[in-house]
């Protein structure tokens, strides 16, 4: 019975630590830009999860979306998780730029957030940056999960190189 009993506890303690492992580490973008320098020529891509605190898509897609497992998975693996707040008052500075954040109504917005947005300041929007930070492209909206993977395997998997969008996408539907 003992034995049974340590057996059920042990095999429980291990799942319990492969979820623990299974959790996504976000990323500030500064820490991002220092992993990426200590890691050096790693082929993981950038992915940045550009939320506010008042964005109700953006919870739901933290809550659902990045909660999935196979998501979890696949982005961990893949990708350097970074979430930046379009609103936050800290300057931050990439290539000797210094991005800052500018007063507008009641909030504003952050200049880092126009910039990986291309000016489309929409809540929630994923950007996807190679590992040399060169912009693949921000995808705006709410996505759950399986949509979510389509379009993070077609980034993350470099599908891009060789076959459009829409062809990629045709390719998913069949």
């Amino acid at each position: 019975m003992k034995g049974l009993l340590s057996l059920f506890l042990s095999i429980g303690f291990s799942i319990g630590l492969f979820a623990q492992e299974q959790k996504i580490e976000w990323l500030s973008f500064e820490q991002a830009v220092q992993r990426i320098a200590e890691d050096g020529d790693n082929e993981k891509k950038i992915f940045i999860d550009v939320y506010t605190d008042w964005c109700g898509w953006c919870k739901k897609m933290d809550k659902e979306t990045f909660n999935d497992p196979e998501v979890r998975a696949y982005m961990i693996k893949n990708f350097y998780m970074v979430k930046f707040n379009a609103e936050q008052a800290e300057d931050v500075v990439f290539q000797g730029q210094t991005y800052s954040f500018v007063p507008q109504g009641k909030k504003g917005y952050h200049e880092l957030a126009v910039a990986l947005t291309n000016g489309n300041l929409s809540y929630p929007t994923v950007v996807y940056l190679t590992s040399k930070f060169e912009m693949l492209a921000p995808v705006a909206g709410y996505y759950p999960a399986a949509p979510f993977l389509t379009v993070a395997k077609y980034f993350g998997d470099d599908i891009f190189k060789d076959m459009t969008w829409k062809d990629y996408e045709a390719s998913q539907s069949k």
